[in-house]
């Protein structure tokens, strides 16, 4: 491509590409597409957004397109690669002047470039650093930026590779460097420092963009650059250094406004100091030893005493708190019980802790956490006013709740105490003894601070297990506080039982439950909305808990079931509907059969809420977890649901339908629930099956859900399914076994298998494309055991059901073989006896033994040659299933069957499902014949 004529043209079609008519953009865009593998196209894309006289989003297109071909194109390797004239030459202009006006098309520049260093720095690309380092020395303020950005996403892309050669050049990279980047770092800052005390903001802002960039080159190079940091002065020098320059960093957040960009830069820049902390405390545990005491020094005293006063904010000190619980927990800093065993390094860092982390100071971490940042603010608690369910969003999870405060302070609480029980419990049960009886709901102040220490007890229950004696506070304390009905008291009310969910896994008598239960009915029809959500969440730990007793709940499960159907109905936030449908399908699952009264009210609501989800997916799929358990408690009575059901099985199981996605695992699961609680099947269950082959085709991590499916349908209605699906089934099936696992090839027999039981007529007629793969592997001694049990399962059917198809079936493979009928047939016998203890489970040895027993009573020689191997398995297969029968004292067959056996199903056990009804008449049907055989 020349690249004076080519220019003209390249950037006439750029500049469709960035049009809005699509008549205009689309041929465009095939034209550049065509161009990519074209010689000398990256020259001239360079030659454009270099060129800042042209339109902005024409050089912004351009270098997009630039930095796609550096994927595609730029590795020797690669198809159409580009030639290594053309890529020198593309190096040596992207690196000879740093001056891009446009913020965002230099930061595009500059990730180029770090890929283009990713793949040739430092062997094609010496030239590289040594550039960069003299161009951020000028004085020109936009040449340098540009360069220190470039800086930074060089070294950020170099220190992400993660071979031994390329980690190794990062070392030699980094040690060359470091004395340079954190001079540079130094001037930048100090100049900061300089321009907050006497420059404009103009100033301001420009030095602290420096400072912050600096900074990340030096974190990418100390926390990647060195194997051991630590015996490198110039790294300690920095990392101890860093302490001194928060300290000055926050003192100038006094002098910069609450409200600019140069604050938001500020903050940034503070942050990206205790992200060097954190990341170096992660990837060199001992290395850090020595900063373990300044570090705690550091954040302890801006977080809980009153030097952070007016300096701090949110973010940073959940930085600090995040240092404190990562040398808190770090497992490197932890001695073995047997102090011989632990490495001195270990050792020492463990006594710098244990010095630090005297009585005084854990008491005093402990009390400023509950009593300070365990309180609930007035922004929260305006929040839980104007919106009590993003109120419950939040304090169970949101998606900002990971990075806020609050979660943040709970897990250091959590750390602290369990790493330091002994010390902490006294604390915390003192502040406890100090809340007995009854608070005045006119001093909110004590609401709150009651509010905070029960949280403590909360989130401190399983190290407070032998400290508190729950079941007597229980009754005397926390009950009759639920019964205050005060406004003002709904804080305590909601805590109260949020408490009680966190102990009721941990020590909480069943003797209390029924006292516990009728409390729970008062709350879900308290006032306050979140009060009612955070009892619907302590009913879920209550049914979900082991020791669970479905007798004590049952008289409470009526209105339970009520009021939390009036609640799901009240709530309008999305997760809020999830969270209640999540609770109601708990307690259908635990109560099973026993739900089937009440339900009227919920089956006849879900599909209004179906139809109002459209727009959110995570939601139906809370509604197919619930019709899951809804399907289980109705059991044969569901089929009234099928008009809602069965369409939505089509529609989450459907692949050609967006929602799959997200919808399919628990469709399928619904789907196969509801098979196994059909009485009967209907067209419109059938037609749904229409779904099942683009799901064999994907071959997904739910395959095994859908083998269960089909087996379903076999059991269900054998005839009727195998007449409408089984041809385009077995070709699936055959599809599947030329490239399934051998679990998958056992699974596919399986059902097949189930087939030939369930229907000894129709199943081999419409798996007989198959059969022959079965034979085949038979005859030539399938290795894997359980493919070949699963082989002689399925030929010892047909034998034994099927005589005529079965020698349809040899004189089959007798031509393919090329073989006497007879000669195949003794082949299979042989083999067959001989891998006779591949069979593992008692039901198929006793079915082998049968299918080879059927041909004794032929005149056939070859068969006749072969009667002691058969007698002899037949014999052992006897001896399997044979057991004494302790009344008569005669052996009988344990695997007959009658029709009169009814088993016992004790309270924690579900009832039969339809389908294990079904399969039980079958077994009755197939032990009978055995007995006639």
């Amino acid at each position: 491509m020349d690249l004076n004529s080519a220019s003209t043209v390249v950037l006439q079609v750029l500049t469709q590409a960035t049009s809005q008519d699509t008549a205009v953009l689309k041929p465009a865009e095939e034209q550049l597409k065509q161009w990519e593998t074209q010689p000398g196209f990256y020259s001239v894309l360079l030659n454009i957004f270099t060129n800042h006289t042209l339109d902005i989003n024409v050089r912004w297109l351009a270098v997009l397109y630039f930095k796609n071909g550096i994927d595609r194109y730029w590795r020797r390797v690669a198809p159409h690669a580009l030639s290594e004239e053309e890529k020198s030459t593309l190096r040596a202009g992207l690196i000879t002047n740093f001056n891009e006006p446009v913020n965002q098309i230099a930061t595009q520049i500059a990730v180029l470039i770090a890929k283009v260093a990713r793949l040739d720095c430092p062997r094609q690309w010496p030239e590289l650093i040594p550039t960069l380092i003299e161009s951020v020395k000028v004085q020109d303020d936009l040449r340098q930026h540009r360069a220190l950005l470039t800086f930074y996403h060089v070294t950020k892309t170099l220190a992400s590779k993660r071979l031994a050669a390329d980690r190794k050049l990062f070392y030699d990279l980094a040690s060359g460097i470091y004395n340079f980047a954190c001079s540079l770092w130094n001037h930048h800052t100090d100049t900061f420092l300089q321009h907050v005390s006497s420059g404009g903001e103009a100033a301001v802002l420009s030095s602290l963009e420096r400072t912050l960039l600096s900074l990340k080159v030096l974190r990418k190079l100390t926390v990647n650059g060195f194997v051991e940091p630590h015996k490198n002065m110039e790294v300690m020098g920095f990392l101890h250094g860093i302490f001194d320059r928060l300290k000055q960093f926050l003192e100038c957040s006094r002098n910069i406004g609450t409200d600019n960009v140069c604050r938001d830069r500020l903050e940034k820049t503070i942050i990206l100091f205790t992200k060097v902390l954190l990341d170096f405390l992660d990837q060199h545990p001992f290395s850090f030893t020595p900063l373990i005491q300044r570090s705690l020094e550091f954040s302890v005293s801006y977080v809980f005493t009153e030097v952070g006063e007016g300096v701090t904010f949110e973010r940073f000190i959940v930085q600090c708190m995040n240092l404190i619980k990562m040398i808190v927990k770090n497992y490197a800093y932890k001695p073995s019980k047997n102090f011989e065993d632990s490495s001195p390094e270990t050792l020492e860092a463990h006594k710098i802790k244990m010095a630090f982390f005297t009585y005084p100071t854990l008491t005093e971490i402990c009390r400023r956490l509950v009593s300070h940042y365990f309180l609930l603010t007035e922004e929260e608690l305006t929040m839980w006013e104007e919106d009590p369910e993003g109120f419950t969003v939040e304090e169970t999870g949101g998606d900002s709740w990971k990075y806020s405060l609050r979660p943040c302070t709970e897990v250091l609480f959590i750390d602290i105490f369990h790493e330091y029980n002994q010390t902490l419990t006294p604390v915390l049960l003192e502040m406890m003894q100090t809340l007995q009886g009854p608070t005045n709901v006119e001093d909110m102040n004590a609401l709150l601070i009651k509010d905070a220490v029960y949280n403590a007890v909360g989130l401190a229950a399983y190290e407070l297990f032998d400290s508190v004696d729950f079941d007597q506070w229980f009754k005397n304390q926390l009950l009759p506080e639920l019964q205050v009905i005060h406004n003002r008291y709904k804080p305590l009310r909601r805590r109260v039982i949020w408490l009680i969910g966190q102990w009721i896994s941990v020590k909480f008598k069943s003797d209390l439950r029924p006292m516990l239960y009728e409390a729970i009915c008062n709350l879900l029809q308290d006032q306050d909305l979140v009060v009612r959500i955070e009892t619907a969440t302590t009913l879920k730990l209550t049914v979900d808990d082991f020791e669970f007793r479905t007798d004590q709940f049952l008289p409470y499960l009526e209105t339970m079931f009520t009021l939390l159907f009036q609640l799901l109905q009240q709530v309008t936030e999305c997760d809020t509907k999830m969270h209640v449908l999540h609770v109601l399908s708990c307690v259908i699952e635990r109560v099973n059969i026993q739900i089937r009264p009440y339900v009227g009210c919920l089956v006849q609501y879900l599909p209004l809420l179906w139809k109002q989800s459209e727009e959110h997916n995570m939601l139906r799929c809370a509604i197919l977890t619930t019709l899951i358990h809804l399907v289980q408690g109705l059991g044969a009575d569901s089929k009234n649901l099928y008009p809602f059901l069965l369409p939505v099985i089509q529609l989450s199981t459907d692949v050609s339908q967006p929602p799959h996605v997200y919808l399919l695992e628990d469709g399928l699961e619904l789907w196969l629930v509801t098979l196994e609680n059909s009485p009967c099947v209907t067209p419109e269950l059938l037609r749904i099956f229409q779904n099942m082959s683009p799901l064999l085709e994907l071959s997904s991590e739910n395959l095994r859900t859908c083998f269960k499916i089909i087996n379903g349908y076999i059991f269900l209605s054998s005839t009727e399914f195998l007449q409408t699906y089984a041809v385009g089934l077995c070709q699936s099936f055959c599809e599947l076994l030329k490239e399934i696992t051998t679990e998958g090839q056992v699974q596919v027999l399986k059902v097949v298998e189930n087939a030939l039981k369930v229907n000894p007529v129709l199943g081999p007629q419409m798996f007989q494309p198959i059969l022959p793969c079965v034979f085949r592997g038979i005859i030539e001694g399938e290795r894997y055991p359980v493919v070949m049990s699963t082989y002689l399962g399925v030929m010892g059917r047909v034998l034994l059901q099927n005589t005529s198809f079965f020698s349809s079936l040899l004189n089959e493979m007798a031509h393919k073989f090329n073989q006497e009928m007879d000669q195949l047939l003794g082949n299979m016998i042989e083999m067959w006896v001989d891998r006779m203890d591949n069979i593992t489970q008692p039901e198929r040895r006793k079915l082998s033994a049968l299918a080879l027993l059927s041909l004794l009573p032929s005149d056939n020689s070859v068969i006749q040659d072969k009667f002691c191997g058969i007698i002899n398995i037949s014999v052992e297969g006897l001896h399997d299933v044979m057991t004494e029968d302790p009344e008569t004292g005669t052996y009988k067959d344990c695997m007959l069957m009658s029709h009169l056996e009814e088993p016992k199903v004790t309270e924690d056990e579900e009832p039969p499902t339809e389908q294990d009804k079904r399969k039980k008449m079958l077994n009755v049907v197939c032990s009978s014949f055995a007995v006639i055989e």
